[in-house]
């Protein structure tokens, strides 16, 4: 994998890009959430118009099931750790705990798509998790690698011309981030499909 690895992309991003790659996590996995396509659109719409950021978490959690989301703990790891990602995300905009949970996110998703592949991922563990986020990808699982590709894809474009806060580009800007998330969860949703089929 050439370029930044993805750990130097975090590092690197503004507080915007910090908060859409989060989020563009988090949106990956709506379908363990058991939420529809446009659950998380106010706060893609918050990230793009500016508008109040906790405000738009209130109404998400809401219709993912109001207080109780975030007591959630039954069903499969993977849905556990989605809704973590949900718990956590900060109520405020501020780079610092935007940062930690971006990043946070970044390993729960590749972890979620370990678990829901099929084929072996060549390694197991956060150690193993935190090797691929520092560009080292031999032997990774299809799910992961993909997932993998697509958190990258996001944060360059993110750290693109014209991406930044203080751009004006807005919604148009995000656009891109949203193709790709939206890619991803479509792709995760099958998965979960597939497996809940396989279950009856």
């Amino acid at each position: 994998m050439g370029g930044p690895s993805l750990v130097e992309l975090i590092a690197e991003a503004d507080e915007r890009g910090l908060a859409a790659s989060g989020l563009a996590c988090l949106d990956r996995c709506v379908p363990l959430l058991g939420g529809g396509d446009e659950v998380l659109r106010p706060l893609w719409r918050s990230l793009a118009e500016g508008g109040p950021w906790d405000t738009a978490l209130a109404e998400a959690r809401l219709a993912l099931g109001g207080a109780d989301v975030l007591e959630e703990s039954a069903g499969s790891e993977a849905a556990v750790l989605a809704y973590r990602m949900l718990g956590a995300v900060p109520s405020a905009r501020s780079a610092a705990e935007l940062r930690e949970w971006a990043d946070a996110c970044s390993v729960a998703a590749l972890q979620v798509h370990r678990l829901l592949d099929t084929a072996p991922d060549g390694g197991s563990g956060a150690s193993s998790l935190s090797a691929r986020r520092e560009g080292r990808t031999e032997g990774m699982s299809p799910l992961v690698a993909a997932e993998l590709r697509r958190q990258v894809r996001i944060l360059e474009l993110l750290a693109g011309p014209g991406s930044g806060a203080n751009s004006g580009a807005g919604a148009g800007a995000l656009r891109p981030v949203l193709d790709v998330s939206t890619e991803g969860r479509r792709v995760l949703r099958a998965v979960v499909s597939r497996r809940e089929r396989g279950r009856v």
